[in-house]
């Protein structure tokens, strides 16, 4: 995998629509305040589409892009609620299978959200292909996206003001990479 592509890209296209993503991101991060987190997941999903239409075609994000994925709602707070409570119940049972159920889910589900709004796929349907995605190829060059999808967003958020700039950089750099493996998993299907 040709991750200094995928940076350049990512970082270029944030320097680009610098002011967009920084205000979307702002308000990502509003509206997930203001609403307790209840509205974060859909909110989010609505955040990445925008994204990676800016990564697919050069499209510029919008604040309103926030709020175009409310459909995907219930599944996300369901899937929010489930995770909560294995993290939970790991932590319960000593902090070791927390930990690892955190590390699954971020290896496995990275390409979840997009596949629910790129593909349209249901929740269920984008969980199997977003493992399918991840454990495609060398599974060392997704623990690499993995830690540095994580690794930008920590160093962004120990400053506010730094993570309005990390993350979307950040999940501009798992938009290219989920471009790369949904045309190379095209190609092999097709």
């Amino acid at each position: 995998m040709d991750f200094r592509k995928h940076f350049e890209t990512a970082w270029s296209l944030t320097v680009k629509f610098v002011i967009p993503l920084v205000l979307m991101t702002l308000v990502l991060f509003v509206v997930s305040a203001v609403t307790l987190g209840i509205l974060s997941p859909a909110a989010m999903a609505g955040y990445v589409h925008s994204i990676l239409l800016m990564v697919r075609s050069g499209r510029e994000p919008k604040i309103q892009d926030i709020f175009s994925q409310m459909r995907l709602f219930f599944p996300l707070l369901l899937f929010a609620i489930a995770l909560f409570i294995a993290t939970t119940l790991g932590y319960l049972l000593f902090v070791l299978p927390s930990i690892v159920i955190v590390a699954l889910i971020c290896f496995g589900c990275l390409y979840m959200i997009p596949l629910m709004t790129d593909r349209k796929l249901g929740l269920v349907s984008a969980f199997k292909e977003s493992w399918r995605l991840s454990l495609e190829g060398r599974i060392i060059d997704q623990i690499v996206v993995v830690v540095l999808f994580l690794g930008i967003t920590f160093v962004g958020s120990s400053l506010f003001i730094a993570s309005l700039f990390t993350q979307p950089l950040a999940t501009a750099i798992v938009l290219s990479v989920y471009e790369d493996k949904i045309s190379v998993s095209g190609e092999k299907s097709g």
